[in-house]
């Protein structure tokens, strides 16, 4: 009795398909007719079979390999293929509106602007005599009144890359501190390396006001994160090939430049130009505090809000270059906020204060509110201490601190319910550290 071996499953099907190969091959020899490594289909049976080193694809294999990478591009990156030119300014203000209580002027230029800038690009890709120079943007406001939120809110809508650069870092070539093509590396990151979808970025450049140089004179010292540092932004907002480290330029010398094309990259920048408002008071021949020039009258100046009269002129003698005042041709401010923008800013954004603070409770299984005396008396600290939109989250986690370290433990007892009244509220912040500061006179 001849009894066989004992195979697994995995040895037996090894076999098998070891067999099949055998057998195969044998006829293919034994034929003399070339057949497909992939799919197994003769010559005769393909329109194309291409032969490699060891292998041979017929023209199908490359079809269904060719969709398969496509559909694998798309779902890796789905928007790359966005037509900007549907998003009209009205559509894009719309969706600023959503995210951005207030600053009506400021929405509006830069809806306006990003519409042109991607209608722009759009033009480029068309034969026409007539070339569209880009225009980079800059935000004057006070900090707090949303200049990083509008421009990270465009960026979201258009589903582009985008990168957030702080100024305050930057230093000319050389020197400790960042070069000014880190900038671009922070967007190359964002776009996952992919330098075309990169180049049709935004960018913006945080706190541009900390790099003028002082005074109006040009410097007769070496102003490394000053002047020099305007000068060298310079090749970046006009739009030029800059050859990028794709990990940060000193710490990996040997690593290989990628070049980037800045002309389609959308520019914005902000800062909260700290003392400009004299310098719009005296070309205003008026004064910030005090009497005014005697025998001008100037009843339709609004003093409370003097940077809605800034011009090019103003950033020229804070200490920005006229060359990056030229750069940066499309200029708007942002109001500053009273308590009827703040308390909207709390209640009615998709991202509101007090949606996220509610979210947060309720994935402890934790609902929380808060009355209606609380929300005023959150903005009328916030106004008093002249924080601005960033204060509220501080003065809201000042109160909630003790509730979020210690409600958690207790969400599976019969601790479900949580509303903040007035009285708890004025105990907490005093309690805080934050209550220390001096209120803003």
């Amino acid at each position: 009795m001849f009894i066989l071996p004992y195979l697994s499953v995995k040895e037996c099907l090894k076999q098998v398909f070891f067999g099949r190969r055998i057998l195969k091959n044998y006829i293919m020899a034994k034929t003399k007719e070339e057949y497909c490594s992939f799919c197994g289909r003769p010559k005769s049976q393909t329109e194309l079979l291409i032969s490699g080193m060891e292998a041979k694809i017929c023209n199908y294999c490359i079809e269904q390999a060719w969709s398969i990478l496509e559909e694998k591009t798309k779902t890796a990156a789905p928007d790359l293929h966005i037509d900007h030119s549907l998003l009209k300014p009205v559509e894009i203000k719309e969706f600023l509106d959503q995210y951005v209580i207030g600053q009506e002027e400021a929405k509006k230029v830069l809806s306006v602007a990003v519409y042109n800038h991607y209608k722009r690009i759009g033009q480029a890709t068309q034969s026409n005599e007539v070339e569209i120079e880009k225009s980079n943007i800059i935000l004057v406001g006070e900090t707090g009144t949303g200049k990083t939120l509008l421009a990270r809110t465009i960026a979201k809508m258009l589903h582009v890359p985008f990168a957030i650069a702080d100024a305050t870092v930057l230093t000319e070539a050389g020197y400790v501190g960042e070069d000014v093509e880190s900038i671009l590396t922070r967007l190359l990151q964002a776009a996952d390396y992919d330098v075309a979808l990169a180049e049709k970025g935004i960018i913006f450049i945080d706190e541009i006001d900390k790099i003028a140089r002082k005074g109006d004179n040009p410097s007769i010292t070496r102003d490394v994160s000053g002047e020099g540092v305007q000068q060298a932004l310079l090749k970046l907002l006009e739009g030029s090939i800059v050859n990028v480290p794709p990990q940060g330029g000193r710490k990996h010398p040997e690593q290989k430049m990628i070049q980037v094309d800045t002309k389609n990259i959308l520019f914005i920048s902000g800062g909260a130009f700290q003392g400009i408002d004299r310098i719009i008071a005296s070309r205003l021949r008026t004064h910030v505090v005090g009497y005014t020039f005697a025998g001008h009258k100037d009843e339709n100046i609004d003093h409370k809000n003097l940077l809605q009269y800034i011009s090019p002129a103003d950033l020229k003698k804070f200490g920005l270059i006229p060359e990056i005042v030229g750069r940066l041709p499309v200029l708007t401010y942002l109001n500053p906020l009273d308590k009827y923008a703040l308390k909207k800013i709390l209640l009615e954004p998709k991202n509101a204060l007090v949606k996220q603070f509610a979210r947060m409770f309720e994935l402890d299984d934790i609902k929380l509110t808060f009355d209606d005396e609380v929300i005023d008396y959150i903005v009328e600290k916030s106004e008093e201490y002249n924080l601005g939109a960033r204060g509220l989250r501080s003065i809201m986690e000042a109160i909630l601190m003790d509730a979020m370290f210690e409600l958690p433990s207790k969400s599976k007892s019969k601790t479900k319910n949580f509303c903040v009244t007035l009285d708890y509220a004025e105990e907490k912040f005093k309690k805080a550290s934050i209550s220390k500061l001096r209120p803003a006179v």
